[in-house]
């Protein structure tokens, strides 16, 4: 049996469908620094006219925690390359551990569309996680 989600696909319909359910609600998340207004709230609202917006020196970090180990199938993170600009995220780390300080790359993306160069901050909205 393939458990692997394919990529495109929409979390919300694989939801519905039952093959996934959404866990992000379950976690603690924290961010490396944000604008006013451009915070956790934002970035978990599920309204794709609002996002994170970074305001510090990098890296910019979104640390989800969950209180107990938790099996993850899938994140997913909504960029709209044309909308950002240089906001959009150039490199994606998926990161997991017990804790801060043995976390271990186990996915890294790369984006290509639309940063032109520049890495000066990021506009990240609406991420799932979901759980099988």
């Amino acid at each position: 049996m393939n458990s692997k989600t394919p990529a495109g696909e929409d979390p919300k319909k694989l939801e519905r469908t039952g093959r996934v359910r959404e866990i992000g609600s379950q976690a603690v998340w924290s961010l490396s620094s944000c604008k006013p207004g451009f915070g956790v709230d934002q970035l978990r609202d599920d309204n794709l006219e609002t996002y994170w917006q970074s305001d510090g020196s990098q890296p910019h970090l979104v640390n989800i925690q969950f209180r107990r180990k938790t099996t993850v199938k899938m994140v997913c993170i909504y960029a709209d390359y044309k909308a950002d600009e240089s906001y959009t995220p150039s490199r994606i780390s998926i990161r997991v551990g017990n804790n801060f300080h043995d976390l271990q790359d186990v996915q890294q993306t790369t984006a290509t569309a639309g940063n032109q160069g520049r890495d000066d901050g990021t506009g990240v909205r609406g991420p799932t996680v979901a759980a099988p």
